[in-house]
């Protein structure tokens, strides 16, 4: 692989750990973020600063953005100060935001008006997977140009597809979401059940992680459940954001999801109780709280 410029938009939770594996891959990064002092172990790590997405896209061959919602990702790529409007010909865009698949297309087609390459390019793994560098990245867009940056991908992941054109990254995505959503509710109630049974929850883990009932979610997040470490590798709050856009896909695609729907509620409630800003697992806290409220 070449060592190129790039451009990082985002540095959260996983934008952070995702460049950083860029950069010690040799590549030379600018970086942008909304708010200066989330990016500062990265500047200190030899990252450039700078004043908006624009910026960051005219200094770079490839640019990357991880940001919060769909408005963001307007923002970041299609806003007045956007990359659209600094990026040079022939630079490639790669979305890894989890957003609206109609969005991806769109920047696609705005970009290819331009001379631009776009890809979306949403990842599964959490903040474990960022660190690891073992993320899922699920790619929609033009064969070629994922070609050409599959080297940068998989320094940052180890299960890569290209899923199809425009917006099939992003629609693979809804599906990974909408599986995890059911799957979720599975680990807290399977986990409360036990807990209430008096049996040790990690011997617990530890036999079904490996059995027909074995998720990535039992495993990963139900271990933390037992810790009781609430962290977010993947916002409630952003999860939220992803399965109303599942719902609203499959509302376009004349396609019921109840058990998504269920879910959706759920997480609905852990927003209002509170506990938007903990980790996904942290809807054991909304299971652990009804049943409270039931024993009296």
């Amino acid at each position: 692989m070449s060592q190129k410029t790039i451009g990082w938009i985002g540095t959260g939770v996983m934008g952070t750990s995702m460049c950083t594996h860029l950069m010690n891959a040799g590549n030379t990064a600018y970086v942008y973020n909304r708010s200066k002092g989330k990016a500062l172990p990265l500047i200190e790590m030899g990252a450039l600063w700078c004043e908006s997405p624009a910026e960051v896209a005219g200094h770079c061959d490839i640019v990357f953005t991880i940001v919060g919602y769909p408005m963001d990702v307007e923002e970041v790529i299609l806003g007045e100060d956007g990359v659209l409007a600094g990026a040079k010909k022939g630079t490639v865009i790669i979305d890894m935001t989890t957003s609206e698949p109609r969005l991806a297309a769109d920047i696609y087609d705005q970009a290819k008006e331009r001379g631009l390459h776009a890809l979306d390019a949403p990842v599964s793994g959490g903040d474990t997977g960022a660190r690891q560098g073992t993320l899922a990245i699920m790619v929609g867009g033009d064969k070629e140009i994922f070609d050409n940056v599959l080297p940068y991908f998989e320094i940052m992941g180890d299960n890569i597809a290209l899923m199809g054109g425009p917006g099939a990254g992003q629609h693979t995505k809804m599906s990974n979401q909408i599986l995890i959503a059911s799957t979720m509710i599975g680990v807290v109630e399977s986990l409360l059940y036990a807990y209430k049974a008096g049996l040790d929850l990690d011997e617990v883990i530890d036999v079904i992680g490996k059995g027909a009932a074995s998720s990535w979610s039992i495993n990963n997040l139900g271990r933390r459940i037992v810790k009781g470490d609430f962290d977010p590798g993947f916002f409630i709050k952003h999860f939220i954001k992803d399965m109303g856009i599942a719902l609203d896909e499959a509302k376009s695609m004349n396609l019921s999801l109840p058990g998504l729907a269920l879910a959706h509620q759920f997480y609905i409630s852990a927003a209002a109780l509170g506990y938007e800003d903990l980790g996904t697992q942290g809807l054991y806290k909304v299971f652990e709280q009804m049943n409270d409220k039931c024993r009296h």
